[in-house]
Protein backbone atom coordinates (compact mmCIF):
# COMPACT_ATOMS: atom_id res chain seq x y z
CA UNK A 1 0.00 0.00 0.00
CA UNK A 2 1.27 3.76 -0.82
CA UNK A 3 2.12 5.65 1.90
CA UNK A 4 -0.48 8.75 1.85
CA UNK A 5 1.40 10.79 3.96
CA UNK A 6 2.69 14.28 1.59
CA UNK A 7 6.42 13.59 1.99
CA UNK A 8 6.32 9.95 1.83
CA UNK A 9 9.19 9.27 -0.33
CA UNK A 10 11.39 12.34 0.60
CA UNK A 11 14.92 11.53 1.89
CA UNK A 12 16.89 13.40 5.03
CA UNK A 13 20.08 13.46 6.34
CA UNK A 14 19.46 15.05 9.54
CA UNK A 15 23.23 16.18 10.92
CA UNK A 16 21.79 18.90 13.10
CA UNK A 17 21.95 18.37 17.23
CA UNK A 18 19.91 19.80 20.33
CA UNK A 19 16.84 21.81 19.69
CA UNK A 20 16.56 24.10 16.03
CA UNK A 21 17.38 21.29 13.37
CA UNK A 22 16.11 18.78 14.91
CA UNK A 23 12.94 20.13 15.83
CA UNK A 24 12.70 20.79 12.02
CA UNK A 25 13.40 17.27 11.06
CA UNK A 26 10.98 15.98 13.04
CA UNK A 27 8.22 18.04 11.46
CA UNK A 28 9.32 16.64 7.95
CA UNK A 29 9.67 13.36 9.92
CA UNK A 30 5.77 13.72 10.82
CA UNK A 31 4.74 14.61 7.03
CA UNK A 32 6.08 11.36 5.71
CA UNK A 33 9.65 11.48 4.94
CA UNK A 34 12.63 9.18 5.89
CA UNK A 35 14.40 11.20 8.52
CA UNK A 36 18.25 9.62 8.99
CA UNK A 37 19.50 11.26 12.07
CA UNK A 38 23.38 10.82 11.94
CA UNK A 39 25.04 11.20 14.79
CA UNK A 40 28.76 11.30 15.72
CA UNK A 41 29.78 8.29 18.42
CA UNK A 42 28.92 9.94 21.56
CA UNK A 43 25.48 10.88 20.01
CA UNK A 44 23.56 14.15 19.84
CA UNK A 45 24.56 16.08 23.40
CA UNK A 46 20.71 16.50 23.83
CA UNK A 47 20.42 12.51 24.66
CA UNK A 48 22.35 13.90 28.12
CA UNK A 49 20.53 16.76 29.39
CA UNK A 50 19.20 16.50 33.11
CA UNK A 51 17.23 15.69 34.98
CA UNK A 52 14.53 13.60 33.24
CA UNK A 53 15.63 9.93 31.15
CA UNK A 54 13.97 7.28 29.57
CA UNK A 55 15.56 4.22 28.45
CA UNK A 56 18.83 6.22 29.15
CA UNK A 57 18.05 9.16 26.95
CA UNK A 58 17.28 12.67 28.26
CA UNK A 59 13.44 13.66 27.50
CA UNK A 60 14.82 16.43 26.08
CA UNK A 61 16.18 14.59 23.17
CA UNK A 62 12.89 12.51 23.20
CA UNK A 63 10.44 15.31 23.00
CA UNK A 64 12.40 16.43 19.19
CA UNK A 65 13.54 13.30 17.93
CA UNK A 66 10.01 11.23 16.56
CA UNK A 67 9.89 9.58 13.84
CA UNK A 68 13.29 8.97 12.99
CA UNK A 69 16.64 6.63 12.28
CA UNK A 70 19.44 6.71 13.92
CA UNK A 71 22.98 6.28 11.97
CA UNK A 72 26.40 6.31 14.11
CA UNK A 73 28.98 7.55 11.93
CA UNK A 74 32.77 9.45 13.01
CA UNK A 75 33.07 11.90 10.09
CA UNK A 76 36.40 12.79 11.31
CA UNK A 77 37.58 9.84 9.23
CA UNK A 78 37.98 9.04 5.81
CA UNK A 79 35.80 6.16 6.16
CA UNK A 80 32.79 7.98 7.81
CA UNK A 81 33.34 10.47 5.52
CA UNK A 82 32.94 8.29 2.20
CA UNK A 83 29.81 6.57 3.92
CA UNK A 84 28.43 10.32 4.23
CA UNK A 85 28.58 10.37 0.75
CA UNK A 86 27.10 6.97 -0.42
CA UNK A 87 24.11 8.41 1.23
CA UNK A 88 24.08 11.82 -0.11
CA UNK A 89 23.79 9.85 -3.48
CA UNK A 90 20.32 8.83 -2.14
CA UNK A 91 19.29 11.51 -0.28
CA UNK A 92 16.88 14.65 -1.23
CA UNK A 93 17.67 16.92 1.85
CA UNK A 94 20.86 17.52 3.54
CA UNK A 95 20.42 19.52 7.20
CA UNK A 96 23.56 20.84 9.16
CA UNK A 97 23.71 23.33 11.57
CA UNK A 98 27.54 23.77 11.78
CA UNK A 99 28.91 27.32 10.72
CA UNK A 100 30.13 27.81 7.34
CA UNK A 101 33.53 27.61 8.27
CA UNK A 102 33.06 24.52 9.65
CA UNK A 103 31.07 22.78 6.47
CA UNK A 104 33.91 23.46 4.57
CA UNK A 105 36.71 22.23 6.97
CA UNK A 106 34.72 19.13 6.82
CA UNK A 107 34.13 18.84 3.61
CA UNK A 108 30.29 18.58 4.02
CA UNK A 109 29.77 22.02 2.33
CA UNK A 110 27.46 22.82 -0.84
CA UNK A 111 30.37 22.94 -3.57
CA UNK A 112 31.29 19.16 -2.42
CA UNK A 113 27.55 17.81 -1.98
CA UNK A 114 26.42 19.27 -5.53
CA UNK A 115 28.96 17.29 -7.06
CA UNK A 116 27.66 14.37 -5.17
CA UNK A 117 24.05 14.98 -6.13
CA UNK A 118 22.91 18.09 -8.05
CA UNK A 119 19.60 17.60 -7.03
CA UNK A 120 20.39 17.76 -3.38
CA UNK A 121 18.83 20.30 -1.02
CA UNK A 122 21.04 21.24 1.68
CA UNK A 123 19.47 23.32 4.62
CA UNK A 124 21.65 25.40 6.64
CA UNK A 125 20.57 26.36 10.57
CA UNK A 126 23.48 29.26 11.34
CA UNK A 127 23.33 31.65 14.67
CA UNK A 128 23.61 35.05 13.13
CA UNK A 129 25.78 35.62 9.85
CA UNK A 130 27.10 33.27 7.37
CA UNK A 131 29.83 35.93 6.24
CA UNK A 132 31.98 38.80 8.53
CA UNK A 133 32.91 39.08 12.26
CA UNK A 134 29.33 36.84 13.12
CA UNK A 135 30.32 34.07 10.95
CA UNK A 136 31.73 31.50 13.56
CA UNK A 137 30.10 32.68 16.65
CA UNK A 138 27.83 30.26 18.36
CA UNK A 139 24.23 30.79 18.77
CA UNK A 140 21.99 29.51 21.87
CA UNK A 141 18.28 30.29 22.67
CA UNK A 142 18.53 32.61 25.06
CA UNK A 143 21.17 34.98 23.41
CA UNK A 144 18.78 35.23 20.09
CA UNK A 145 15.75 35.56 22.44
CA UNK A 146 18.14 38.63 24.03
CA UNK A 147 19.74 40.16 20.40
CA UNK A 148 16.30 39.67 18.74
CA UNK A 149 14.31 41.94 20.58
CA UNK A 150 12.09 39.50 22.66
CA UNK A 151 13.34 40.01 26.04
CA UNK A 152 12.91 43.79 25.78
CA UNK A 153 8.96 43.30 24.79
CA UNK A 154 8.46 40.37 27.64
CA UNK A 155 7.58 41.17 31.24
CA UNK A 156 5.59 43.86 33.06
CA UNK A 157 6.41 47.45 32.21
CA UNK A 158 8.74 48.79 34.41
CA UNK A 159 10.36 44.87 34.93
CA UNK A 160 13.74 43.40 33.79
CA UNK A 161 14.00 42.28 30.67
CA UNK A 162 12.52 38.81 30.49
CA UNK A 163 13.03 35.00 28.65
CA UNK A 164 10.08 33.75 27.32
CA UNK A 165 9.95 30.16 29.16
CA UNK A 166 10.20 27.82 26.20
CA UNK A 167 12.87 27.65 23.59
CA UNK A 168 10.98 30.13 20.94
CA UNK A 169 14.61 31.05 19.55
CA UNK A 170 14.99 27.71 18.41
CA UNK A 171 11.65 26.33 17.56
CA UNK A 172 10.76 29.45 15.29
CA UNK A 173 14.14 28.84 13.55
CA UNK A 174 13.17 25.11 12.74
CA UNK A 175 9.38 25.72 11.48
CA UNK A 176 11.13 28.37 9.27
CA UNK A 177 14.02 25.75 8.43
CA UNK A 178 11.27 22.89 7.61
CA UNK A 179 9.43 25.39 5.73
CA UNK A 180 12.25 26.38 3.94
CA UNK A 181 13.25 22.73 3.12
CA UNK A 182 9.32 22.06 1.46
CA UNK A 183 9.37 25.59 -1.10
CA UNK A 184 13.10 23.53 -2.09
CA UNK A 185 11.28 20.16 -2.24
CA UNK A 186 8.44 22.07 -4.06
CA UNK A 187 11.11 24.03 -6.35
CA UNK A 188 13.10 20.85 -7.78
CA UNK A 189 10.21 20.08 -8.94
CA UNK A 190 9.98 22.60 -11.52
CA UNK A 191 13.65 22.73 -12.18
CA UNK A 192 15.19 19.34 -11.41
CA UNK A 193 18.04 21.18 -9.33
CA UNK A 194 18.63 21.17 -5.82
CA UNK A 195 19.79 24.49 -3.86
CA UNK A 196 21.63 25.41 -0.98
CA UNK A 197 19.54 27.38 1.89
CA UNK A 198 20.14 28.55 4.86
CA UNK A 199 18.23 30.34 7.98
CA UNK A 200 19.83 32.53 10.85
CA UNK A 201 18.46 32.01 14.11
CA UNK A 202 18.73 35.51 14.50
CA UNK A 203 16.65 36.58 11.38
CA UNK A 204 13.82 34.14 12.58
CA UNK A 205 13.16 36.36 15.68
CA UNK A 206 13.65 39.51 13.95
CA UNK A 207 11.00 38.55 12.01
CA UNK A 208 8.58 37.62 14.46
CA UNK A 209 8.91 41.50 15.74
CA UNK A 210 6.26 42.09 12.76
CA UNK A 211 3.98 44.41 13.88
CA UNK A 212 5.77 45.81 16.67
CA UNK A 213 8.96 46.21 14.16
CA UNK A 214 6.68 47.96 11.74
CA UNK A 215 4.76 50.30 14.13
CA UNK A 216 8.76 51.58 15.07
CA UNK A 217 9.70 51.96 11.56
CA UNK A 218 6.73 54.01 10.96
CA UNK A 219 6.48 56.27 13.93
CA UNK A 220 9.77 56.02 15.73
CA UNK A 221 8.53 54.82 18.99
CA UNK A 222 10.21 51.83 21.00
CA UNK A 223 7.55 49.58 22.26
CA UNK A 224 8.72 47.67 25.50
CA UNK A 225 6.92 44.92 27.34
CA UNK A 226 3.74 45.65 28.43
CA UNK A 227 2.81 42.45 30.76
CA UNK A 228 -0.36 40.32 29.33
CA UNK A 229 -2.34 43.97 28.72
CA UNK A 230 -2.85 44.53 24.82
CA UNK A 231 -1.74 48.83 24.59
CA UNK A 232 -4.20 49.53 21.86
CA UNK A 233 -7.09 47.72 23.13
CA UNK A 234 -8.43 47.64 26.81
CA UNK A 235 -9.61 45.81 29.08
CA UNK A 236 -8.10 42.89 26.87
CA UNK A 237 -5.51 40.74 29.38
CA UNK A 238 -5.63 38.74 32.13
CA UNK A 239 -7.93 38.66 35.35
CA UNK A 240 -7.28 37.30 38.61
CA UNK A 241 -10.33 35.38 40.15
CA UNK A 242 -11.80 34.75 43.65
CA UNK A 243 -10.08 31.34 43.54
CA UNK A 244 -6.65 32.19 42.81
CA UNK A 245 -6.79 31.26 39.14
CA UNK A 246 -6.56 33.36 36.25
CA UNK A 247 -8.86 34.32 32.87
CA UNK A 248 -7.47 35.75 29.97
CA UNK A 249 -10.14 38.21 27.65
CA UNK A 250 -9.43 39.20 24.03
CA UNK A 251 -12.06 41.94 23.66
CA UNK A 252 -10.49 43.46 20.39
CA UNK A 253 -14.55 44.35 18.93
CA UNK A 254 -17.17 46.56 20.09
CA UNK A 255 -19.24 43.45 20.07
CA UNK A 256 -17.22 41.48 22.70
CA UNK A 257 -16.84 44.91 24.80
CA UNK A 258 -20.75 44.77 25.24
CA UNK A 259 -21.08 41.33 25.76
CA UNK A 260 -17.69 41.74 28.56
CA UNK A 261 -19.76 44.00 30.36
CA UNK A 262 -23.34 41.92 30.66
CA UNK A 263 -21.25 39.10 31.43
CA UNK A 264 -19.46 40.87 34.40
CA UNK A 265 -23.18 42.04 35.43
CA UNK A 266 -22.02 45.80 34.21
CA UNK A 267 -24.23 46.76 31.79
CA UNK A 268 -23.88 50.75 32.49
CA UNK A 269 -20.03 50.26 31.30
CA UNK A 270 -21.67 49.81 27.93
CA UNK A 271 -22.88 53.54 27.86
CA UNK A 272 -20.67 55.40 30.49
CA UNK A 273 -19.22 58.14 28.50
CA UNK A 274 -15.41 56.80 29.58
CA UNK A 275 -15.71 53.77 27.74
CA UNK A 276 -18.44 54.26 25.10
CA UNK A 277 -16.18 53.94 22.29
CA UNK A 278 -12.52 52.22 22.11
CA UNK A 279 -11.19 55.49 21.93
CA UNK A 280 -12.61 56.49 25.75
CA UNK A 281 -11.42 53.36 26.68
CA UNK A 282 -8.06 53.98 25.45
CA UNK A 283 -7.94 57.28 27.36
CA UNK A 284 -9.21 56.33 30.42
CA UNK A 285 -7.57 52.65 30.35
CA UNK A 286 -6.57 52.34 33.88
CA UNK A 287 -9.61 53.11 35.65
CA UNK A 288 -11.15 50.39 33.31
CA UNK A 289 -8.40 47.77 34.32
CA UNK A 290 -9.09 48.64 37.87
CA UNK A 291 -12.82 48.17 37.83
CA UNK A 292 -12.41 44.90 35.70
CA UNK A 293 -9.60 43.15 38.06
CA UNK A 294 -12.49 43.95 40.62
CA UNK A 295 -15.82 42.42 38.82
CA UNK A 296 -13.33 39.67 37.92
CA UNK A 297 -12.09 38.80 41.49
CA UNK A 298 -15.90 38.70 42.60
CA UNK A 299 -16.20 34.86 40.82
CA UNK A 300 -14.36 32.02 40.51
CA UNK A 301 -12.82 30.45 37.55
CA UNK A 302 -15.42 28.39 36.50
CA UNK A 303 -18.23 30.96 37.03
CA UNK A 304 -16.73 33.37 35.25
CA UNK A 305 -15.76 31.48 32.27
CA UNK A 306 -19.24 29.87 32.10
CA UNK A 307 -20.43 33.55 32.31
CA UNK A 308 -18.37 34.80 29.28
CA UNK A 309 -19.20 31.28 27.34
CA UNK A 310 -23.00 32.46 27.64
CA UNK A 311 -22.29 36.03 26.01
CA UNK A 312 -19.33 34.47 23.65
CA UNK A 313 -16.68 36.38 24.59
CA UNK A 314 -12.96 35.21 23.54
CA UNK A 315 -11.51 34.18 26.88
CA UNK A 316 -10.10 30.96 28.09
CA UNK A 317 -8.50 29.56 31.07
CA UNK A 318 -4.99 30.45 31.86
CA UNK A 319 -3.51 26.68 32.10
CA UNK A 320 -0.38 25.24 33.69
CA UNK A 321 1.33 22.85 31.72
CA UNK A 322 -0.31 19.51 33.30
CA UNK A 323 -4.05 21.39 32.77
CA UNK A 324 -3.07 21.37 29.03
CA UNK A 325 -2.24 18.30 28.73
CA UNK A 326 -5.16 17.11 30.73
CA UNK A 327 -7.50 19.39 29.02
CA UNK A 328 -10.48 17.45 26.94
CA UNK A 329 -9.26 19.91 23.99
CA UNK A 330 -5.92 17.96 23.80
CA UNK A 331 -7.35 14.45 23.64
CA UNK A 332 -9.61 15.23 20.90
CA UNK A 333 -7.35 16.81 19.07
CA UNK A 334 -4.76 13.87 19.15
CA UNK A 335 -2.22 16.15 20.78
CA UNK A 336 -1.16 12.99 22.94
CA UNK A 337 0.26 10.07 21.62
CA UNK A 338 1.26 6.68 22.90
CA UNK A 339 4.26 4.61 20.82
CA UNK A 340 6.04 1.43 21.85
CA UNK A 341 10.05 2.14 22.58
CA UNK A 342 12.53 -0.43 20.81
CA UNK A 343 14.01 -0.82 24.57
CA UNK A 344 10.41 -1.92 25.94
CA UNK A 345 7.50 0.21 27.71
CA UNK A 346 4.98 2.80 26.36
CA UNK A 347 6.45 6.55 25.71
CA UNK A 348 3.59 9.38 25.63
CA UNK A 349 4.60 11.78 23.06
CA UNK A 350 3.00 14.97 22.06
CA UNK A 351 1.19 14.82 18.46
CA UNK A 352 1.42 16.58 15.67
CA UNK A 353 -0.77 19.67 15.19
CA UNK A 354 -0.60 19.07 11.31
CA UNK A 355 -3.72 16.80 10.55
CA UNK A 356 -4.25 15.91 6.46
CA UNK A 357 -7.84 14.24 5.23
CA UNK A 358 -6.06 11.84 2.84
CA UNK A 359 -3.30 10.20 5.39
CA UNK A 360 -3.18 8.72 8.53
CA UNK A 361 -3.02 10.48 12.20
CA UNK A 362 -0.87 8.67 14.87
CA UNK A 363 1.68 7.18 12.73
CA UNK A 364 4.74 8.00 14.85
CA UNK A 365 7.50 5.91 15.66
CA UNK A 366 9.49 6.63 19.40
CA UNK A 367 12.95 8.44 19.17
CA UNK A 368 15.52 5.94 18.16
CA UNK A 369 18.52 5.02 20.38
CA UNK A 370 21.69 5.91 19.35
CA UNK A 371 23.27 3.65 16.38
CA UNK A 372 20.02 1.70 16.08
CA UNK A 373 19.00 1.28 12.41
CA UNK A 374 22.97 1.60 11.87
CA UNK A 375 22.65 -1.96 10.25
CA UNK A 376 19.92 -1.64 8.48
CA UNK A 377 20.69 1.45 6.83
CA UNK A 378 24.58 0.36 5.52
CA UNK A 379 23.18 -3.28 4.50
CA UNK A 380 19.83 -2.00 3.20
CA UNK A 381 19.84 1.35 2.04
CA UNK A 382 23.46 1.07 0.92
CA UNK A 383 23.98 -2.81 0.26
CA UNK A 384 27.21 -2.67 2.36
CA UNK A 385 28.44 -6.63 2.80
CA UNK A 386 28.81 -8.05 6.24
CA UNK A 387 32.60 -7.71 5.91
CA UNK A 388 32.50 -3.63 4.87
CA UNK A 389 29.91 -3.00 7.95
CA UNK A 390 32.28 -5.08 10.56
CA UNK A 391 35.29 -3.28 9.32
CA UNK A 392 33.55 -0.12 9.78
CA UNK A 393 33.21 -1.08 13.12
CA UNK A 394 35.92 -2.52 14.13
CA UNK A 395 37.97 0.97 13.01
CA UNK A 396 35.03 2.99 15.13
CA UNK A 397 34.04 4.91 12.08
CA UNK A 398 30.15 3.43 13.15
CA UNK A 399 28.73 0.99 15.77
CA UNK A 400 26.12 -1.54 15.78
CA UNK A 401 22.68 -1.26 17.56
CA UNK A 402 22.71 -1.44 21.55
CA UNK A 403 21.66 -4.50 22.55
CA UNK A 404 17.91 -4.81 24.54
CA UNK A 405 19.03 -3.62 28.22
Amino acid sequence: MTDPRPLAGVRVLDLTWVLGGPFAAMQLGDLGAEVIKIEPPEGDYSRTVPPHFFAGDSLFYVSINRNKLSLVLDLKTRDGLKVLYDLVKKSDVFMSAFSPEATRRMKIDYPRLRRVNPRLIVANLIAFDDKGPWRDKPGFDSIVQAMGGIMSLTGEAGGPPQRVGYHVGDQTAGLYLATAILAALIGRQRTGRGQRLEVSLLDCQVAYLTMLAQNYLHSGTVPGPTGNRNPLVPPVGAYRTSDGKWVMISVTREKFWQALCRALGHPAWITDSRFATAQARLTHAQALYLLCEDAFGKFTQAEVLARLDGEEVPAGPVQRVDEVLSHPLTRSREMLVSVKHPRGGELRLLGSPMKFSAAPRGRFTAPPALGQDTEKILSGLLDYSPRRIKALWETGVTRPAPTRG
